[in-house]
């Protein structure tokens, strides 16, 4: 079954194409499995809702090999190009929103101005750690 059919069908945030699959919201599915290894997505093809800089920062970083997003912001599409990671969206916006709808989501202003990958993994998973304090 390809990756968009089972995102879909599942209710799923994201899907790879070695079998992994997740229901949690933002970054933390990629997040999650860079902190245990950092090459998890090797050569893999991903499957992602919503792809914005910062996940696709952390797709680059973990060297996955191609990516998928229902929707795709403009700083992500120039990060995947950057890197030369293979992609297709369903939609482009010019940014991704937070949860109010009122701005940026906070992991996309975090790395807003971030270029290193590793740089943007370090930033985000000081984000992530600074919110779940508040």
């Amino acid at each position: 079954m390809e990756l968009k059919q089972l995102l879909l069908e599942n209710s799923y945030s994201l899907v790879a194409s070695n079998g992994y699959h997740s229901s949690d919201r933002g970054i933390k599915p990629v997040l999650s499995k860079l902190n245990e290894t950092k090459d998890y997505f090797k050569d893999l093809e991903v499957a992602d809702k919503i792809v914005g800089k910062a996940v696709a920062m952390l797709l680059v970083l973990s060297g996955a090999r191609s990516v998928y997003a229902l929707t795709l912001s403009k700083a992500g599409q120039e990060v995947l190009e950057k890197y030369h990671i293979a992609y297709r969206y369903d939609r482009m916006v010019d940014y991704i929103v937070n949860d109010t709808g009122d701005g940026m989501c906070p992991m996309e202003l975090t790395v807003k101005d971030i270029d290193d990958p590793e740089e943007a993994y370090l930033a985000l998973k000081r984000k992530v750690q600074e919110m779940m304090k508040k």
